[in-house]
């Protein structure tokens, strides 16, 4: 396998703009790609048969890496040997993505590492390819992923998931903002999992009628994503937040912050990803306004905010 000097590999954020934890028992989901937050990965030769690794969270040899990063050793281990790299490695990792905020850290790192990896060797790589690849780690970081945050990462566009039935970009012809806050508290995936497994098996009736609508809100909000429908898309995410809260996975602090963020210019606001902590969003007009609301947040708690444009925004 001929080997460059150097490999790179960039992956982007995600966000799941609805579907949350419906899109577990078949319900759509749309997320979207934030590609002002990235993952990359750069491999370079070395000249011994060593595999370094050097991150934020861990450096040194890849086999004394900690438990916690098991899923990317196993990657990395596989990609070395299914590529035939023979010579030692220096694999960089450099994550903009915040761990535990319902970001799709993992896969976003994880899909970086892929393509450094392919590029190094000069090695073409499919769409589908990267999607199985990536499951290696996702399913040991993740039990048992939807598929949905390696998709999005890896994506250029939004993503329209139904889990083992269609993964398909989606078009979206909003001009519109969204606000991405951080609580300052971890999310709890595993918890709120668990919460709706057990409303599930205790309230069945009320809980399928919840994840049922929101599936509905998600087929509204790709209509409306798609007609530049900013003020109906706004609406379909309060309703959803109200969903996701009557579901457990929510906490007062998301909701007092989500309140505040409605007082002070949000069309709607709502939670994303696992919940009971992370992240929320927030649909603003403009990139003014979404500053403006940014540093009002900031002053009741929010640690950290994120400016995505929906549209192809000319700077």
């Amino acid at each position: 396998m001929e080997l460059q000097q150097i490999g790179n590999g960039t992956s982007y954020a995600k966000i799941i703009l609805l579907g949350e934890h419906s899109v577990v028992y078949g319900k759509p989901a749309i997320a979207l790609p934030l590609k002002t937050i990235t993952a990359n990965t750069v491999i370079s030769s070395l000249p011994n048969q060593d595999i370094l690794l050097e991150s934020n969270y861990f450096t040194g040899n890849l086999s004394s890496s900690p438990k916690q990063m098991l899923g990317i050793k196993n990657l990395i281990t596989y990609l070395v040997e299914n590529l035939n790299i023979s010579s030692g490695i220096k694999i960089k990792l450099k994550s903009n993505l915040p761990a535990e905020r319902g970001m799709g850290s993992s896969a976003a790192i994880s899909i970086s590492i892929i393509r450094a990896f392919h590029n190094f060797v000069n090695k073409p790589l499919t769409k589908a390819k990267l999607l199985k690849l990536a499951n290696i780690a996702e399913k040991i970081t993740h039990k048992n992923p939807s598929g949905l945050d390696a998709a999005t990462s890896s994506s250029e566009n939004p993503i329209w998931m139904i889990r083992d039935v269609e993964t398909t970009d989606i078009p979206v012809n909003m001009y519109g903002y969204l606000l991405i806050s951080d609580s300052g508290l971890a999310g709890q995936t595993s918890e709120a999992i668990k919460i709706v497994q057990e409303n599930l098996k205790n309230n069945p009736t009320q809980t399928n009628e919840l994840l049922n609508n929101l599936g509905n809100l998600t087929f509204t909000a790709k209509d409306q994503l798609a007609t530049n429908n900013l003020v109906g898309l706004g609406k379909t995410f309060k309703k959803a937040h109200v969903n996701l809260k009557k579901l457990g996975v929510s906490i007062s602090k998301l909701d007092n912050l989500i309140a505040i963020a409605e007082e002070n210019g949000s069309l709607g606001s709502k939670l994303t990803g696992g919940g009971r902590g992370g992240c929320f969003i927030s649909l603003v007009k403009t990139r003014d306004e979404a500053n403006e609301l940014a540093n009002i947040l900031q002053a009741n708690g929010v640690t950290e905010n994120w400016i995505e444009p929906l549209f192809k925004e000319e700077l």
